[in-house]
């Protein structure tokens, strides 16, 4: 293999990919990033077996071939070297040597033949969406996904696509956040699929304001296809979380009692100036709504207390119900409305958070002695 490639280009390429590459593994060739000269493209690949990562960035090739370079090594000598320039020469003993202006390295590889065989996009029913709109509906849900490993089929986020919609859920049991959009589909479509956390977070990084993402979803596998005008194309492919992903709608309140339209901001800077006030063993702040008024009061023995009031606009019977502060702040974080609608029944009911687009937050409230 020999090439030449702007320093620019191969960076972009390495970014995309280094991420999935394992750090801990007993497969050697796993540390490794996969080159592919061929053409007028390098092809880099990285992989943990469960999610790979593939894209092309323009180069001069002047002699195809391939092989496996250490990730980390490789990545930090290219952000490292200052010419612009990258030369990129690779014999048959897996051998890389790296020049560029006055620098010179010589990297010991891997053989490509030693690396996982490149999973194919995954077939069945597929859907192409704007990547600002996925980026949109993850950044919405994404922070509700599980971390406890032993409910592992929380760990992903619930995607289905039937009836003209792509729905996206997450729950850890504790709170649930949900989004849908209106995509064209074929009438017979019934997609349900958890995508895994790792797979969210490699998307949430790689989409784009501007082009297109495909969705492929197949019987144990996705695949996402990015591309656009002045984009690299990126091909991501996931295993799929195995098992059956709760029924959530029992979760969602068929009819909440009151309904208090709050400000985003100014909501979310009041609680988290309460926030500061609570502990690991208390951490929990409490919403008094009455007349016109909601009061944010957090009360931790050891630390102190705090108590913020925000002018509302409501009429309804006064409410006091408490919540985990963290998880009223983030859907708060993850929105860009100016306006959120708060809708409670009791102090031991959840309180249900939605804005003017399709979007639905449950969060189950905290007792208080």
């Amino acid at each position: 293999m020999k090439l030449s490639i702007a320093k620019e280009e191969l960076i972009k390429g390495l970014q995309a990919v280094q991420n999935v590459v394992s750090t801990r593994t007993t497969l050697p060739v796993l540390t490794n990033i996969l080159l592919i000269a061929e053409g007028k493209n390098l092809q880099l690949t990285g992989t943990d077996l469960d999610v790979t990562i593939t894209c092309q960035v323009e180069g001069e090739i002047e002699k195809e071939g391939s092989v496996t370079l250490p990730a980390k090594r490789f990545v930090g000598i290219v952000r490292e070297l200052e010419s612009e320039e990258i030369e990129l020469e690779s014999d048959d003993r897996s051998v890389c040597t790296i020049k560029s202006g006055s620098s010179f390295y010589k990297v010991n590889g891997l053989p490509a033949e030693e690396y996982p065989a490149k999973p194919k996009s995954a077939e069945g029913i597929s859907v192409t969406l704007p990547q600002v709109n996925l980026r949109r509906m993850l950044k919405r849900t994404s922070f509700a996904v599980s971390t406890d490993e032993t409910r592992y089929v929380l760990n992903g986020i619930y995607l289905t696509m039937k009836e003209q919609r792509v729905t996206l859920v997450a729950t850890d049991g504790r709170r649930l956040a949900l989004t849908d959009e209106e995509i064209e589909l074929p009438e017979e479509a019934d997609v349900q699929i958890i995508v895994p956390t790792k797979a969210i977070n490699e998307l949430a990084r790689l989409l784009q304001d501007e082009g297109t993402v495909e969705i492929s979803c197949g019987q144990n596998q996705a695949s996402f296809t990015l591309g656009g005008e002045d984009q690299m194309a990126i091909l991501m492919v996931t295993k799929l979380v195995d098992g059956n992903y709760p029924n959530y709608k029992q979760v969602i309140p068929s009819e909440t009692g009151e309904r208090i339209t709050l400000g985003r901001e100014e909501f979310l800077h009041a609680l988290r100036r309460a926030d500061i006030m609570t502990s690991d063993k208390a951490n929990s702040v409490k919403l008094s709504f009455t007349r016109n008024n909601l009061s944010i009061t957090a009360n931790t023995p050891e630390v102190g207390e705090a108590r913020e009031s925000l002018a509302i606009n409501y009429k309804g019977k006064e409410v006091a119900i408490a919540f985990n502060p963290t998880y009223l702040m983030d859907p708060l974080k993850a929105l860009e409305s100016d306006d959120i609608y708060f809708e409670i029944n009791d102090e031991l009911s959840p309180g249900v958070i939605k804005i003017s687009e399709p979007f639905l937050y449950v969060i189950m409230p905290m007792r208080t002695s």
